[in-house]
């Protein structure tokens, strides 16, 4: 059968069991959009956390950077099951003893403030939107490829989806929702992995294949990798070329940041007990670790077949998959020396990076650019990173359906994130702006018309941060850690475990961190591009992991300015107390 009709056929079933779920479960109480009634079982809320965990970054993008990145791009693994490892134990439990509805709740009721619940509102949605941007973007890219839709028009079809399971359901409509998305997401992840492991080592364990011998052949894969990136200019696969206080600082800023993620953090809000919220933490950390711990084994497997499928090919007999990409812009070729053959090497193939087609064609039929060639180096292919895991069945030239089953996969992955935080967004503004601070008096059926309405304004400003996105999935949703990191899970962690914390300084931290982290990443990203490198970052720290130095500003600013004012209220240290207690 055919793989665009596969793709349709596979799309449109789990878009059906999605909205089934939906419709089935729709909320009908703030009780049940907020916190789906706090009466999930440990084990779905393991798997729905699980999918809300693993995005499009996960999915789509990680593997993508790392098969770029080499060595380097082990500072995502690391920080985000690290992350998660301290959320689970750190700080998940003791906030569902709070019992609330949201983070902004528990800051508005621990530090005795409504400004200091709005601050964490306005914390919350910059976190938030720049994580969905990511999700968005993804849910754009699987569209235009197998969908064959403009990435944009990709976009759009994603906010209607998530729009009808979000604001029917809420919380409980996404709950189900994403335990169906996990089975989806992870069996199309594993699926061209164990295929493709079995093709080039004989391997059927992905994670053993990664450091197994190539098939009929004495090498191992990432030695022969080592090899073969090498001699096309670029640094061996399996060194460093960060810096190592870099490495540092964005493995910290995306474990820290993800410790602070109110999406997450609200997951473990929809269980009866708080013993259930520790065990669904255990639950999500094994769901989690089958995709990461297969990460590694995919993005080796797709660097190899990528240089061995187009390196030094003639362009007329490229094959069919590199001119789909190049058909939607996320691949380019501009023949530098007009030999007709497709070379790949170090450096940018383009000048300005990425391409900006024409609408004709070459002489080898090729999409024309209008970009000018990069002369510096002979590399004349541009690839965007975040299609490797989606094109890897095609390069391996894997069966159709499974070429189909890895584009349901992505959309599960990227629409389960997306309806996760856009919900955690409406709940921030209908309960914590409206209900808690500017409209006390609001019933619960107003309360819920209002989230409900959140839910779609939040929708449609996410769809254009997907349309016009500012990096790859996976470095936004960096971005979003690194914020996260620099203004709320500072002040979860001290309004937990230090009761001397007063308003005055968690609102301070939070402000400093936000304005000092998100102008550093926009000097670098946005405003002075040209600036972003090594010799000109702050110590050598990247925009990525500039977050870790964002939360130690925000913790030292935290506790001055608590010095300077009074103590907390005694009900305060009797609330923390309480929540302490096991």
């Amino acid at each position: 059968m055919d793989t665009q009709l596969l793709t349709y056929i596979f799309v449109g079933l789990s878009f059906a069991l999605y909205i089934g779920i939906a419709i089935w479960s729709r909320a009908s109480s703030t009780n049940e959009f907020y916190i789906a009634g706090k009466g999930v079982h440990p084990i779905a809320n393991g798997m729905a956390t699980a999918a809300d965990w693993m995005s499009a970054a996960s999915f789509i993008s990680m593997a993508g950077l790392i098969a770029f990145l080499g060595k380097d791009g082990s500072v995502y693994l690391m920080g985000w099951t690290g992350g998660y490892v301290l959320l689970a134990l750190l700080l998940a439990p003791y906030l569902r003893k709070f019992g609330q509805y949201t983070v902004p709740d528990f800051i508005g009721a621990r530090y005795y403030s409504n400004a200091a619940r709005l601050v964490a509102v306005v914390c919350l949605i910059f976190v938030s939107f720049t994580y969905v941007a990511g999700q968005m973007r993804g849910v754009g890219i699987v569209f235009s490829r197998f969908l064959e839709v403009d990435i944009n028009l990709g976009v759009i079809i994603g906010m209607c989806i998530v729009f009808f399971y979000a604001v029917l359901g809420g919380m409980k409509g996404i709950t189900y929702t994403q335990v169906a998305q996990y089975c989806v997401l992870i069996f199309a992840y594993l699926v061209p992995a164990i295929f493709i492991s079995i093709l080039m080592t004989g391997n059927p364990i992905p994670q053993l294949g990664f450091g197994d011998t190539l098939i009929n052949s004495d090498n191992y894969l990432l030695d022969k990798l080592d090899k073969v990136t090498t001699e096309l200019g670029f640094n061996a696969y399996t060194e460093n070329t960060k810096s190592k206080i870099d490495i540092f600082c964005i493995t910290a800023a995306l474990m820290f940041g993800t410790a602070g993620l109110p999406h997450v953090i609200v997951r473990f809000f929809t269980v009866p007990k708080v013993s259930d919220a520790r065990k669904s933490a255990g639950y999500a950390l094994i769901f989690i670790a089958i995709l990461y711990s297969t990460a590694p084994a995919v993005s080796a497997f797709a660097r190899m077949n990528f240089i061995d499928s187009v390196q030094e090919v003639q362009y007329k007999e490229a094959p069919s998959w590199f001119k789909n990409w190049e058909n939607i812009g996320l691949i380019a070729w501009k023949d530098k020396n007009n030999d007709e053959l497709i070379q790949y090497s170090s450096g940018n193939a383009l000048e300005g990076v990425k391409p900006n087609f024409d609408n004709g064609r070459g002489l080898s039929g090729e999409r024309l650019v209008n970009n000018t060639p990069d002369l510096t180096n002979s590399n004349e292919v541009y690839i965007d990173r975040d299609i490797m895991v989606l094109a890897n069945p095609e390069i391996a030239q894997l069966p159709s359906w499974v070429v189909a089953l890895v584009a349901a996969g992505a959309l599960a992955a990227a629409l389960s994130t997306a309806a996760g935080l856009l919900l955690v967004i409406s709940a921030s503004i209908s309960h914590d702006l409206l209900k808690k601070t500017f409209m006390p008096h609001i019933t619960e059926k107003q309360e819920l018309f209002y989230a409900r309405c959140s839910a779609a304004v939040a929708i449609f400003i996410a769809g254009l941060f997907g349309i016009y996105p500012p990096g790859f999935v996976a470095q936004v949703v960096a971005f979003a850690f690194g914020l996260a990191a620099a203004t709320i899970f500072p002040a979860l962690l001290m309004g937990i475990f230090y009761k001397r914390l007063n308003k005055e300084g968690a609102i301070a931290g939070m402000l400093s961190g936000l304005v000092i982290t998100s102008a550093y990443i926009i000097n670098y990203k946005f405003v002075n591009v040209h600036l972003n490198s090594a010799d000109n970052w702050f110590l050598g720290i990247s925009p990525e992991g500039f977050g870790f130095i964002g939360m130690i500003i925000n913790f030292v600013v935290a506790l001055i300015v608590s010095s300077l004012f009074f103590k907390p209220p005694e009900d305060i240290y009797r609330m923390v107390d309480k929540i302490r207690q096991p």
